[in-house]
């Protein structure tokens, strides 16, 4: 049964990586599936009326993209076994959004996110990213425990 052929990881450079890629790599194996990696990056401010700022501005921004992007990469490589069709998406945006979108666009099986693991109270006051594609999101969500 090839239910998972597009698998989705949403990473946020943390120390959590391997496990995540371990999940995936696994089910990516079993089912013959592709990993996508995908990490969004924070938008640009849009300031109606305002110049984009000076140019040094924009290039230091878009060498740390750069740097991003080379990371994700080399997280494919290291995380994830040759046999196992992998690829690194580093995509600018809002954080849920971008990922459901990605998700659309990509036809993604299933969507694998970490977890910080809080207490009720901050849970209660402040909402995480994951409970917030879980409550959005279309297909099935793996969602993998963070201990911090």
């Amino acid at each position: 049964m090839d239910i998972f052929k597009n698998i989705m990881v949403a990473v946020d450079f943390n120390d959590s990586i391997g496990e995540l890629m371990t999940y995936a790599e696994s089910l990516a194996q079993k089912y013959d599936s592709k990993i996508w990696v995908l990490h969004v990056a924070e938008p640009e401010p849009d300031f109606v009326g305002y110049e984009p700022g000076p140019q040094y501005i924009r290039d230091i921004k878009a060498e740390e993209y750069r740097e991003e992007h080379r990371n994700l990469q080399d997280i494919c490589k290291n995380f994830i076994s040759g046999e196992v069709e992998s690829e690194a998406l580093l995509i600018q945006g809002s954080t849920v959004e971008t990922v459901l979108e990605e998700a659309q666009k990509l036809d993604v099986d299933l969507l694998i996110v970490g977890t910080h693991k809080y207490s009720f109270l901050h849970n209660l006051l402040q909402e995480s990213i994951s409970m917030e594609l879980l409550k959005k999101v279309e297909i099935p969500m793996l969602t993998i425990p963070i201990d911090d």
